[in-house]
């Protein structure tokens, strides 16, 4: 069974990560509310439910790509039910086809594991060389859930904070799209 804690409105004790402490620092420093839950490793969209389910909210597929010669990134925030097609999103974006990114770069750009990636780790782009796209029907939640740049630990926070404060606060400016 996928253990999923009871809600808990304070950061960890200890960090895993050093984007992990970057985020409970930020949220601290902004006087931002959340809502969290420590779980066992979620790798997949399927593991997030009980996690969803917790937190009566709906995780956000975060998805980091690149290009074949791996000079173009994307981090790409999706509804977590929607299937992702690569085709589509090049397509919408008028670029040729995208991978997924290797982990390495996963790690080294975004500061994250497999599983991991969240919009948080914008903060560690600050020569802003992966874009940041969204698909629009993100605007409509009411919350936005996400890991906090770890798979054993998700976060919900409210949406219009995320767009309105925290994206500018990383220096990106987004791509809104239809997928």
């Amino acid at each position: 069974m996928f253990f999923v804690s009871e809600v808990k409105t304070t950061g960890p004790s200890t960090f895993n990560t050093p984007l992990q402490r970057m985020v409970y620092s930020l949220l601290d420093e902004k006087g931002v509310k959340f809502e969290r839950v420590d779980n066992d490793p979620a790798i997949t969209m399927e593991n997030c439910i009980m996690i969803d389910q917790r937190l009566n909210m709906k995780t956000v597929k975060t998805l980091f790509l690149c290009n074949r010669q791996k000079t173009s990134f994307y981090l790409v925030v999706t509804t977590a039910d929607k299937p992702f097609v690569t085709r589509d999103f090049s397509a919408a974006l008028g670029i040729p086809r995208v991978s997924f990114a290797p982990v390495e770069l996963l790690n080294s750009m975004l500061g994250t594991a497999v599983g991991a990636a969240t919009i948080f780790g914008l903060l560690l782009d600050s020569n802003n060389h992966i874009q940041l796209v969204i698909d629009n029907d993100i605007l409509a939640e009411e919350w936005y859930g996400c890991t906090d740049g770890t798979t054993t630990s998700y976060l919900k926070l409210p949406a219009a904070w995320v767009m309105d404060e925290l994206i500018p606060l990383t220096g990106h400016t987004p791509k809104f799209v239809k997928l």
